[in-house]
């Protein structure tokens, strides 16, 4: 990585002292610091080299929500699979490790790509102007090629995958369209948080497929291409998810995004966010249901998944206040555990029962 000084300039000091600059701010910081705000460096973070940082900060390493807010839903395709296969646990194993991989490379290009393009809005934001890129700590330049690495360390699991390369690359590249589509919907429609759905809900697909299932099977016969319902159902549901908690993070901008002429849910929604919310949960909690139905899925999956997701999801619709940043922040970064663990946790109790470990 390129070495950048402590104010986040080209070169490196090497009397730099090795307690980190920002140690103090951090402390210090209340507002948008610690809703990934772009500049803030977590204790956990502060043994590594100070040139690291920005480029840590740029792939939103710590807190690790946006990791495994990608990778549950591979999670969740694996487990179905799983279940549904009745496949060992060994299988189960590698698939999971393969998937968390490549979640780790992809959120990383993702984060990257999308500050690349969103920098000179980010600019113009509290939040997020002192972001790597806008702030001056990362050039353009180097942003994109370090995005390019992680986008190649992204591809690489594919190669591994046992249904082939080839076959692998073309069920993922909707997701590698939608997301690198995902910057500019919000300067082209206010609905960016049903691109990001989509993008992030098709890991339940690659999931599936690193099981060796094919949700889409071309036939050559008068059936032409079949499409598995239950899969659908699950990648569905989970999309609608996405789009709930990333409809409440997008409220923590909305004066800015207001100003600016950035387009979102939010925006759109504005005082009408919560009417319009519980329906969108009440068909997410009905999507499920049918997934576990046509999967035949069990009493875990439908009290764990399905009621565990929709109770944690609407005590968020609930009690956040989306006139708060704050609160918004934190029902986004300690929600979504709930809501993922609860379906990740229901299939992983489903699959204990149904499969031999």
């Amino acid at each position: 990585m390129p070495e950048v000084q402590a104010n986040g300039t080209a070169g490196h000091d090497s009397k730099t002292p090795k307690r980190h600059p920002d140690a103090n701010r951090s402390k210090q910081r209340t507002g948008a610091g610690g809703q990934y705000g772009g500049d803030d460096t977590p204790s956990v973070l502060r043994l590594l080299p100070v040139s690291w940082m920005p480029y840590l900060q740029l792939v939103r390493l710590w807190p690790p929500a946006a990791l495994l807010l990608i990778f549950f839903p591979h999670a969740f395709g694996v487990l179905h699979a799983a279940i549904r296969a009745q496949a060992p646990i060994q299988d189960v194993v590698r698939a999971s490790i393969l998937m968390f991989g490549g979640s780790f490379f992809f959120s990383n290009a993702a984060h990257i790509w999308n500050d690349l393009i969103d920098a000179p809005l980010d600019a113009q934001v509290e939040r997020t102007r002192r972001r790597p890129i806008p702030r001056g700590a990362i050039t353009p330049k180097a942003a994109l090629v370090f995005c390019a690495t992680q986008a190649l360390g992204a591809a690489t699991p594919l190669a591994c995958m046992p249904l082939g390369l080839w076959t692998s690359f073309l069920y993922a590249l909707p997701n590698i369209i939608g997301t690198a589509y995902y910057p500019f919907a919000k300067r082209h429609t206010h609905w960016p948080q049903l691109v990001l759905g989509f993008c992030i809900a098709w890991g339940v697909i690659m999931g599936e497929v690193a099981m060796r299932v094919q949700p889409l099977v071309w036939s050559t016969d008068t059936t032409g291409v079949t499409v598995d319902a239950s899969i659908v159902c699950l990648v569905a549901g989970t999309g609608l998810w996405v789009l709930i908690y990333d409809t409440v993070y997008a409220h923590q901008d909305l004066e800015a995004d207001l100003r600016v002429g950035i387009r979102s849910l939010a925006v759109l929604l504005q005082g009408h966010t919560k009417v319009v919310l519980w329906p969108v949960l009440t068909l997410m909690t009905g999507l499920l249901l049918q997934a576990g139905r046509l999967s035949g899925l069990g009493m875990p999956y439908y009290f764990v998944s399905v009621g565990g997701a929709s109770v944690s999801l609407g005590l968020m619709l609930w009690r956040v206040n989306l006139q708060d940043s704050k609160s918004c922040w934190w029902w986004f970064s300690n929600g979504f555990w709930w809501t993922g663990g609860s379906i990740g946790m229901g299939l992983l109790a489903e699959c204990y029962m149904q499969v031999r470990f």
